[in-house]
């Protein structure tokens, strides 16, 4: 039993708020998921920029210096901004690979939580209200973003088997539920070039959604494809530089609700979280339909 909430702001007028009602909706999910808990955050990004959020193996680890030194290797005018255990450094969207295969090279310990021109990733093992004040997730704002809190049940308690997952470039997914072919497809995106980094099964289905747009699908018709080659149940939510989807199998045995109104669309897996949010007591209130690709995205 995990948690999952998300927010996709149609009203810009609302975008300094994300933060903080995705941080007050994440919050009355804690006992779904105690164990640990993140956070995809859609801030302002720079146009030719990419933006690497990076972690260490503990929270003790200085996560600070290993940026300085990844910095002076490969873009000295690169910027480095700290959120409790993790960082984002900010530098040319040309020196991504270099930078990724230096840091594997002279700091494998360091993790790369994500990538891309506006995606960020915050993810730490504590409750989750714990971990979202740690990364001060009610003062950021944005276009979009999703949570999850997790209560493990197929793979270890860590920072890196925390949710959301990332593996392609502004993309990243949460997932609750458990899926069996997790292993052989795991073998079988390696073999594809993907990295997927954890025994858990959610990177898993990340990384199907990477490979088949990188092979030319859309994310709905990935979403769509992943109804025949995923077995196990699940409810999906993912996003990208652009856009906000969902997708539960064709059981639906996972609890999901969503609610829209002129200023958003959001997604739970409980009604009371969506209480916070403004006008809601007029929003079009629905429960997503099984085996059915949900999608919003901005022009």
């Amino acid at each position: 039993m995990c948690g999952i909430a998300g927010l996709f702001i149609k009203d810009k007028t609302l975008e300094p708020q994300l933060g903080a009602l995705l941080a007050k909706m994440t919050s009355t999910l804690c006992s779904r998921g105690p164990d640990s808990a993140g956070f995809a955050i859609y801030s302002a990004g720079e146009k030719g920029k990419s933006k690497l959020t990076l972690s260490g193996p503990s929270e003790s680890y200085d996560i600070m210096a290993a940026a300085r030194k990844l910095t002076v290797a490969i873009a000295p005018d690169g910027l480095i901004t700290k959120r409790y255990s993790h960082v984002v450094v900010t530098l040319d969207a040309g020196d991504v690979a270099r930078a990724e295969a230096w840091l594997a090279a002279n700091l494998p310990e360091v993790s790369i939580m994500s990538e891309g021109e506006r995606l960020e990733i915050y993810k730490e093992v504590g409750y989750p209200d714990d971990v979202a004040k740690e990364f001060d997730i009610a003062g950021m704002g944005g276009t979009h973003g999703i949570s999850h809190t997790r209560m493990a049940t197929e793979s270890a308690v860590t920072t890196n088997g925390a949710h959301p997952f990332s593996t392609g470039r502004d993309q990243c997914l949460v997932h609750n539920g458990s899926l069996s072919n997790h292993a052989s497809l795991r073998r079988e995106l390696r073999r594809d070039g993907i990295k997927i980094k954890t025994e858990n099964d959610t990177e898993v289905a990340a990384g199907y959604l990477t490979r088949q747009m990188n092979n030319g699908q859309t994310l709905g018709e990935a979403l769509k494809a992943s109804l025949d080659d995923l077995d196990g149940f699940f409810t999906f939510v993912v996003g990208t530089e652009t856009g906000f989807g969902v997708l539960r199998d064709p059981i639906a045995c996972k609890p999901a609700v969503m609610a829209e109104t002129d200023q958003y669309v959001a997604f739970a897996s409980e009604y009371k979280s969506l209480t916070c949010l403004p006008g809601i007591k007029t929003a079009r209130v629905w429960e997503p339909k099984p085996a059915t690709v949900y999608f919003w995205e901005h022009n």
